[in-house]
């Protein structure tokens, strides 16, 4: 066996220690006193490399947003009337001036590298653990409490098989797993039953995105080919986002509005 599988063998055998997601939220939480008392005390070389360090993660950090950001200006031509014949390098002159000339699928791919969505809710109501998970026991005598069945609405693909029984740490009913989503266009006012094609993001965490959990603010993947949406290129959009707009283990269904 290889040297570094020992800890994903037992975590495979015993799960997860019953603390374990809350002290490493408490340790993330930490890092940026642990990183800033640092700063403040590192002396000598040591503290010039940490401060190399940090300059270069801060001035790629902002070369990426000012990479992302959007460019916001746009300003009309005057419709002033021209004496005379325009010559013919004029003649095919836009009327609109930009700062940055970028095609909308090129600014729509942007934004989804960058994470960032004009969504219709910017902030959502996190959702506790101990509502999210249900303690399950198992084991002969019930005293192995690593179990935890999932309260809330799932997503799982067409080629899912679950884990056997002995190693399936996440337990996901059946009866609250969801195929098919009511996407609202907003521009076309119209309501429609998409497939859903998969999890982007979910507010409340990493872990619920991995495990396919829809809660209120979710961005979930859904089939909008029917639609007819083109792109400037004319390829018909396959996959696009919508934001889940309701509580879907409240309401027996999913309700999201498509970001476009």
């Amino acid at each position: 066996m290889p040297q570094g599988d020992y800890i994903e063998l037992h975590r495979k055998r015993n799960g997860y220690r019953l603390d374990h997601f809350e002290r490493k939220r408490k340790k993330e939480r930490r890092e940026p006193h642990k990183r800033s008392k640092t700063a403040q005390n590192a002396l000598g070389i040591k503290g010039k490399i940490f401060a190399k360090k940090r300059y270069a993660e801060k001035a790629l950090m902002k070369k990426t947003l000012i990479m992302h950001e959007e460019s916001s200006t746009r300003r009309k031509v005057d419709d002033a009337v021209n004496s005379g014949s325009l010559p013919p390098y004029l003649l095919d002159r836009d009327e609109t001036t930009r700062a940055k000339v970028l095609s909308n699928t090129i600014k729509q791919k942007r934004k989804e590298k960058a994470g960032r969505w004009d969504v219709p809710l910017p902030k959502v109501r996190g959702v506790p653990e101990d509502e999210m998970f249900r303690v399950i026991k198992s084991g002969k005598r019930k005293t192995k409490q690593w179990k935890r069945m999932i309260t809330k609405a799932t997503f799982v693909g067409p080629s899912f098989t679950r884990k056997p029984p002995k190693y399936e740490r996440f337990i996901r009913p059946s009866g609250l797993r969801f195929t098919k989503a009511h996407v609202t266009h907003p521009e076309l006012k119209c309501t429609f039953n998409l497939e859903i094609i998969g999890v982007k993001k979910n507010p409340n965490g990493s872990m619920y995105t991995s495990l396919g959990v829809m809660t209120r603010g979710t961005i979930i993947e859904v089939n909008c080919s029917e639609l007819g949406l083109v792109t400037p290129a004319g390829k018909v959009v396959w996959g696009k986002y919508a934001q889940v707009t309701n509580n879907p283990e409240n309401d027996g269904c999913i309700n999201a509005v498509l970001l476009v």
